[in-house]
Formats: C-alpha cells, sequence, structure tokens
C-alpha cells in the first residue's frame, strides 16, 4: 500500500514539475537559465525523467555497468524536489545564499583540515605501527601499519568516535598487555587529546566562524 502510494506521488510531482518546466521554458526561453533556481528546476525535472525512464528497464542487468551506477544515483537525488520550499521562504533563502558564499572559504578549510589529517597520520605511523591487537585495533583494517590506514583510522575518530578507546589501545599500560607484545608509548593520551583538541574543537570553530 505504502509502495502503491509513493510511486503515484511520484508520478504526480513529476508531471507538476514537467509543466512547470515547460510553461517556463516557453515563456522565458534562453532567459530561463539565467536564474540558479530556474537550473536546479531543470535539473530536478531531468533527474525524475530519468527515474521515470528507469521503471521500464531491467536495472539488475545494469548493476555491473557504469550506467547502472549513475542510475541509482539520479534516482536518490529525486528527494532535491524537498529543496524548492526553500523558494516560498526568504529565512531559507538566506540560509542558503549563506552557505553558497561560505562554499569557497570553507573548502580551504576543509583543505587545511585534510593536511592536519596528513601530518598527525605521519606521527601515528612512526608511534604506533607495531601495534597489531587491542580493543579497537586489529590485524586487518584498523591499525597503523601504513600511511593509508592509519588516515581512514584517524579520519574515523575525527568524529569523536571511540577515540579514548583507540588511545587505551595505544599505551603501555593497556590491561591486554604482555610481554610478547609490543604495547604502544606511554605517551599516547598525549598524542590524541592533541588530535582530538586540533580537530574538533580548533577546526569545528573555525568552520562556524567562516560561515559567521
Amino acid at each position: 500500500m505504502m509502495m502503491t502510494f509513493l510511486r503515484v506521488t511520484n508520478y504526480i510531482f513529476t508531471v507538476v514539475f514537467l509543466a512547470e518546466c515547460i510553461f517556463k521554458l516557453l515563456v522565458y526561453r534562453k532567459s530561463y537559465f539565467q536564474t540558479a533556481w530556474n537550473k536546479f528546476d531543470f535539473f530536478v525535472v531531468c533527474a525524475s525523467l530519468f527515474d521515470l525512464a528507469l521503471e521500464f528497464v531491467d536495472t539488475e542487468s545494469m548493476k555491473d555497468l557504469p550506467i547502472g551506477n549513475v542510475a541509482k544515483v539520479l534516482r536518490v537525488l529525486r528527494v532535491s524536489r524537498v529543496l524548492r520550499l526553500a523558494q516560498s521562504s526568504k529565512e531559507l533563502q538566506a540560509l542558503i545564499q549563506t552557505i553558497t558564499m561560505s562554499v569557497g572559504a570553507l573548502v580551504n578549510v576543509f583543505g587545511l583540515l585534510l593536511l592536519i589529517l596528513f601530518m598527525f597520520a605521519v606521527l601515528s605511523v612512526f608511534f604506533f605501527n607495531t601495534l597489531s591487537a587491542g580493543d579497537v585495533i586489529d590485524e586487518q583494517y584498523k591499525n597503523f601499519k601504513n600511511f593509508d590506514k592509519a588516515y581512514l583510522l584517524l579520519f574515523a575518530i575525527s568524529t569523536g568516535e571511540d577515540w579514548n578507546r583507540l588511545m587505551y589501545d595505544c599505551m603501555s599500560t593497556y590491561p591486554d598487555c604482555t610481554k610478547n607484545e609490543t604495547c604502544g608509548v606511554s605517551t599516547a593520551p598525549i598524542f590524541y587529546i592533541t588530535f582530538i583538541m586540533v580537530i574538533t574543537h580548533v577546526m569545528l570553530n573555525l568552520f562556524i566562524l567562516v560561515i559567521i
């Protein structure tokens, strides 16, 4: 029942958006594409028409082809219709305009963030590359044996998720440490607390400062 409702609603909205797009093109012609919202509307209509076309094609036969992945992305992008609600709200328009104006500076800040992650990843490989087991660290994925794995692991804990457990893994006083294993260094807390302070506090406030 719900799937039928969603399918019918999709048809209705697609027809309404298509009709609106056609009428605007007939009235404004080339000047239609001079407005950013009109460009966005045109993209939404094209994605919706592509989504309808996929219903008549065997998507299973395309899943191994590049077009199959593109099709999945475009089908998901139909939810972008919700952003059209911003056209009717001056507050939302002001917010979107603020974010748009901040994109250039945010890209620079994001580049700085990646550079800081690069520095800490190099240091983590130098300090903790011999660790192979722990509460979080494992032999296959979560370890500091090379730069790639160290970078991804630090990127994961940059959200604040389980960084303290990883810190305990890298300390020499970790409870499961034995004499036959390399158990990290006692200065691991300095590394991780500095990392979390820089990433989650300094960089987060810098992002907020750029938007303000």
